[in-house]
């Protein structure tokens, strides 16, 4: 019998972060602690790690990603956020680490398997906000449709985070989702990652066949562009590795390229290497 392969499907790639986020939680300087990490990565989620490229085999772009989505979400808060769409939570456990409002929703929307096998693995833990989860094929627009309608009807201030989903899309499904959200009059901010398509490339060639059964697809050449002109609006853009440089996370031989001027966020082109965090908000 052919062995399983280690990526079987995109809800893989969650034991992969979490993995990461174990490795930063055991530092003496961690950037964040996840106490839930560990068991969420498993045996699978270390052996994934362990087969990444060798530039990022500490995992430095997840870790610096979690920080920088933590660094928002808090900001958002602080704005008046009172509801947050997590949209393929895969294992994320900010409602259980994270210093949150109890009276903040938070919303967890995944594929039924994973949110069956999340709630196994986090039996006995007690969230720090009021949370519930859904299964949702969130690339079905009819799904996504109701799901959103439902997920939103009592809020006035929504957050929604799309952690690592996007890059797993086509181009047409993450224009309908942006167009989606911003058809939810309540919904006002959009935190969401995004790579050029040389960075993109630069993965793809670096994890080999290891990511055979989660094809990255998505990284518009017109970075930020892409968005605002579906109507969003960039109230901020993080670039990962001057992120990295600041939060001393950058291995040492890439310390020289965040010093160099990086490519237009609105127009990194086919070859600039470019990746972000970004915070979005609703257009004028």
């Amino acid at each position: 019998m052919p062995e399983e392969p280690l990526v079987s499907n995109v809800s893989d790639t969650a034991r992969w972060v979490a993995a990461y986020r174990a490795q930063e939680s055991a530092r003496t300087d961690a950037l964040f602690k996840d106490p839930f990490a560990d068991k969420l990565a498993g045996e699978r989620g270390r052996a994934i790690a362990a087969r990444g490229p060798r530039q990022t085999r500490n995992g430095w772009p997840m870790v610096v990603r979690t920080r920088l989505f933590d660094d928002l979400i808090e900001e958002s808060i602080q704005e008046g956020c009172d509801c947050v769409l997590n949209l393929a939570a895969g294992l994320d456990t900010r409602p259980y680490r994270m210093d949150l409002p109890a009276s903040l929703d938070w919303v967890e929307a995944d594929f039924g398997p994973m949110i069956d096998e999340k709630e196994k693995l986090l039996s006995g833990e007690t969230p720090r906000c009021r949370l519930r989860r859904e299964q949702v094929d969130l690339a079905d627009p009819k799904e996504r449709e109701a799901f959103l309608l439902r997920a939103t009807t009592d809020a006035t201030r929504v957050l929604v985070l799309t952690e690592g989903l996007l890059v797993y899309l086509d181009d047409a499904v993450v224009r309908d989702l942006g167009r989606d959200l911003l058809a939810r009059s309540a919904v006002r901010w959009w935190v969401l990652d995004v790579n050029s398509p040389a960075i993109r490339r630069m993965l793809i060639k670096g994890m080999g066949s290891l990511l055979d059964n989660a094809p990255m697809k998505f990284s518009p050449p017109d970075g930020v562009a892409f968005f605002e002109k579906l109507g969003w609006k960039a109230r901020d853009i993080r670039s990962f590795i001057r992120e990295a440089l600041r939060l001393q996370r950058l291995p040492f031989l890439l310390r020289m390229f965040a010093r160099l001027p990086e490519p237009d966020p609105r127009n990194p082109g086919p070859n600039g290497r470019w990746s972000a965090v970004l915070r979005l908000e609703r257009g004028p």
